[in-house]
């Protein structure tokens, strides 16, 4: 389990591509204070294994299922990550649940600036759209924020130049592809009020015949 603020950006330092699967190598600094074999590393809001640890550098797997729900496919040598350590038990909590396990992605359509914030309007799927309530939490590449504003297609966040200057935010451009997960609590809430199936099916009764009834 991860907050959304991002502790650190690092660099990948290689790629080495399997068929249908990647191993990354990533450079940082703050997160290797005490990084272990095991540890739990969101390299742009997906939560990936340290499966080696080498001075200030770890390399991680990155399974089919990941490549093709994310945007992680697209990064080369070089590109910069975001970063953030599994959070502790007896550690601040300053964002929001964000588990990294990313839900889809996005597309950045328009960057306005707003006096000292800049505006990012994203447009994604309907998938993704039907979680994301205005004021509600956002995982953008692994940053907590709050949604300002929403419509049936698209959605737009206001980052404040911290925000800008300590993840990659910043390096995005129209037409840049980023990596979302929707706020986990909506999900849950969504599956505990949907009736059972098999109950659907005893009873005849689903939100269609509701609704057809008037109510």
């Amino acid at each position: 389990m991860f907050t959304g603020i991002v502790e650190e950006t690092g660099e990948i330092i290689s790629i080495k591509k399997g068929a249908k699967s990647s191993i990354l190598t990533i450079k940082g600094n703050v997160i290797f204070s005490d990084l272990k074999i095991g540890d739990s590393v969101a390299v742009n809001g997906v939560c990936l294994t340290a499966t080696a640890c080498s001075g200030n550098t770890f390399t991680a797997d990155v399974m089919s299922e990941t490549l093709s729900r994310s945007s992680l496919g697209a990064l080369k040598s070089g590109s910069r990550v975001n970063l953030e350590r599994a959070m502790r038990a007896d550690g601040r909590f300053g964002g929001h649940m964000v588990s990294g396990h990313i839900d889809g992605t996005g597309t950045v359509s328009d960057i306005r600036k707003d006096d000292n914030a800049v505006w990012y309007t994203i447009r994604t799927t309907e998938k993704v759209m039907r979680y994301i309530v205005e004021k509600g939490s956002i995982s953008i590449d692994g940053i907590s924020l709050t949604v300002a504003a929403v419509n049936k297609e698209n959605f737009s966040v206001s980052v404040i130049p911290h925000t800008l200057k300590a993840t990659i935010l910043g390096d995005k451009k129209a037409g840049s592809i980023v990596n979302l997960e929707n706020d986990i609590v909506g999900k849950y809430i969504e599956k505990f009020m949907a009736p059972p199936q098999a109950e659907q099916k005893q009873s005849g009764i689903t939100m269609g015949f509701l609704a057809k009834a008037g109510f």
